[in-house]
């Protein structure tokens, strides 16, 4: 027997492992299975190369545990270790057995996994003492055991052991005990282990017997050697990816279509990426895809590895160019890494181009579970968008799908206003936008649809992206506005019908909660409404992204504006105006002569102030005594309006008609104007 100090270069190396190797203390599982794994793939390799002349086949690993006794094993028959080998791997920690194997077997050793070192150091994170058992490969090695409790101290001598490979032995400490459960080693072991291309047993297959499951005589194998992801995709069928996406994603519909990665330059990928279907809510977990290292599983937190408008999709990427223990400054950092990043993105961006070009109408069944994903990622990478421009759908009103450049050929004949600017109409709710969307395809216009959560973004983007390309809602104005042919027609009533107007309506528009309004006038055709209801599209747009982005918060707490437009060429309205005025003639006049009259006493003692001159003290007092008659003298006519418009059912009507269609009116005023039109058919 021989005893020995391990060579590391501080004392303290065992605390720093157990705190800091590793995030979480489970991962020495994966650790000692995927060097137990190693040990066997280098094994064949050996008797690849001619160096190994004996049997490799029903080479397995194997996990024992041992309540009784406190201890965890891990066996394999791989290569084994000589005492000489152990002084060199073991004692002097983080030297890399696997690195000195690759250089001498490079060309022949491409399945082997880890890198020796401080991957077997985790055993101590959950124990108290560790012995390896071995025997070498080689012909005439003696079996050695080497034992450690955890300090720098170990030792190390020859033992008994029959066959090749090696046990590695963990007594646990009093608080891992957790680790001596069947269930949660079996659930480690489908965790990281599920994919290893050894087959990895633990205990043996169950069957009901007697009213209770009991052991049979067979191993029970964890895991699938040969997942579908290391497989050429000439020899796989839809029902494989289906099979393989079920197997990892339980519980969820059929994806819509996948990728199957396979490069080898200027780096080496694989996996298998599926398009769920994805419902109209923004929905980014960061667990879907699962990072694999030559089948070890290594994470489900790829953020860096995947753009985060990737983690919409689900499924596995495997790439020996990533380390077992990978960290998030690792992957924001790594040249390597950001390769793969862009190279997913591309992959994406081409397998999207391919099945809209070869399968247009696939494509467009499938546009409303893949639009969020596609509009995701066009908003967050540069790169995709250019790509996605080609591909990305636009949907009209009557359900119909163009591509941008299709549809931009579409309406440009009907819908280029005076300034040569392509006006694109949109509505988000066909029913509750119904009117405006017929007033609108009446005239010959097409209306599309984007009634999705990132739709108003997408639009501003390709106003962006698309030279003289405009988004405006259907009912953000009236339509002679929305697409202004020609100069704006001028409302026909005279300043004074304007002013009866306004103070007509607007006194008369019910409270609407977190809700304002102003009157306008248009001279729109006598066959459209006489009233109707526009929001800006400013306005609303800036509240509408203020919900994704902190930002612009204080959009969302400002009341939403309306316009009420009265039609000024609508009879109804010039009939009401007209009645109006004629009914408050004879109040009203002596008003504006009142009126009139005072403006012009304002008028003149301003004009005392020009050139700077200060107004003598008495001339201040009565410039103040006047204005405030003056607004005396306005309020008094907006109250003979008021009192005119309260008995005027006809104004109510029709402020309750243009709200109904925006289905603005509930409760009480809903409750008014029912019972007014049951009394308007008497």
């Amino acid at each position: 027997m021989s005893k020995g100090t391990i060579g590391v270069t501080t004392n303290n190396i065992f605390p720093v492992i157990k705190k800091f190797l590793y995030s979480d203390h489970e991962i020495f599982l994966r650790e000692l299975v995927s060097n137990a794994v190693d040990a066997t793939q280098k094994l064949k390799t050996l008797q690849g190369a001619g160096d190994f002349k004996g049997s490799t086949e029903g080479l397995t690993v194997n996990i024992a545990v041992d309540k009784e006794a406190g201890t965890l094993t891990v066996s394999d028959r791989g290569i084994g270790m000589t005492a000489e080998e152990i002084d060199k791997y073991i004692n002097q920690i983080a030297f890399s057995g696997a690195e000195e194997f690759l250089e001498k077997y490079k060309d022949t050793a491409n399945a082997i996994i880890g890198h020796f070192g401080l991957g077997f150091y985790s055993a101590f994170m959950v124990a108290k003492k560790v012995e390896i058992r071995t025997l070498s490969w080689q012909e005439g090695a003696k079996a050695v055991s080497w034992t450690c409790d955890g300090s720098p101290e170990f030792e190390m001598e020859e033992c008994d052991k029959a066959e090749r490979g090696t046990d590695i032995i963990l007594t646990l400490d009093d608080d891992e005990k957790e680790f001596l459960e069947t269930a949660r080693i079996e659930g480690l072991l489908k965790k990281y282990c599920r994919f290893l291309p050894v087959p990895i047993i633990f205990g043996k297959e169950q069957e009901w017997k007697d009213g209770k499951y009991q052991d049979t005589d067979k191993d029970k194998v964890i895991n699938d050697v040969e997942p579908l992801w290391s497989r050429m995709p000439a020899d796989l069928k839809d029902e494989d990816y289906l099979k393989f996406y079920h197997a990892i994603e339980p519980m969820q519909d059929d994806p819509l279509f996948w990728i199957h990665l396979n490069v080898d330059y200027p780096f080496t990928l694989t996996g298998i990426l599926y398009f769920p279907k994805i419902k109209n809510n923004l929905d980014i977990r960061k667990d879907r895809i699962q990072l694999y290292c030559n089948q070890v599983y290594v994470t489900d937190s790829v953020e860096g590895v995947v753009p985060d408008w990737l983690m919409l999709l689900q499924g596995v990427i495997d790439s020996p160019d990533i380390p077992l223990n990978v960290s998030r400054s690792y992957l924001q950092s790594d040249r390597a890494v950001k390769k793969i990043s862009t190279y997913i993105t591309k992959k994406v961006a081409a397998r999207l181009e391919e099945i809209a070009k070869n399968q247009p109408d696939e494509f467009e069944k499938k546009w409303n579970d893949i639009k969020i994903f596609i509009e995701y990622g066009m908003l967050s990478d540069e790169k995709f968008c250019d790509s996605g421009l080609k591909f990305a759908l636009l949907e009209n009103t009557d359900g119909k799908y163009f591509k941008i450049e299709d549809y931009r050929k579409l309406i440009e004949g009907e819908q280029t206003d005076k300034e040569g600017n392509l006006i694109c109409l949109y509505a988000t709710d066909k029913e509750a936008q119904y009117a405006y969307i017929k007033a609108a395809t009446d005239r010959g216009y097409d209306v599309l649809l984007m009634n999705g959560e990132l739709d108003v973004h997408f639009a501003s983007m390709l106003e962006q992206k698309q030279e003289k390309m405009r988004f405006v809602r259907v009912d953000s104005d009236v339509l002679d506005n929305l697409i202004r042919k020609q100069d704006e027609n001028k409302p026909q009533f005279t300043p004074e019908q304007q002013e009866i107007a306004q103070t007509l309506f607007k006194s008369q528009i019910p409270p609407v909660e977190k809700a304002e309004f102003m009157v306008t006038f248009a001279a729109m055709s006598p066959e459209d409404k006489p009233v109707v209801i526009v929001q800006a599209e400013y306005m609303r747009r800036m509240k509408e992204m203020a919900r994704f982005q902190p930002g612009m918060s204080f959009y969302g707490e400002m009341p939403d504006m309306y316009s009420m437009v009265l039609n000024t060429k609508h009879p109804l309205v010039q009939k009401i105006v007209d009645l109006a005025e004629k009914a408050l003639d004879a109040e009203i006049k002596p008003v504006n002569e009142d009126i009139n009259a005072t403006q012009n006493v304002i008028n003149a003692l301003r004009d005392l102030k020009k050139d700077n001159k200060e107004l003598p003290e008495d001339k201040k007092k009565d410039l103040e005594d006047n204005e405030k008659h003056l607004d005396e003298l306005r309020q008094k006519k907006e109250n003979l309006i008021t009192a005119y418009a309260a008995g005027e059912s006809r104004v109510h009507q029709l402020i309750d008609i243009a709200l109904l269609s925006n289905n603005m009116l509930k409760g009480e005023g809903l409750d008014r104007f029912l019972k007014r039109s049951i009394g308007l058919l008497k």
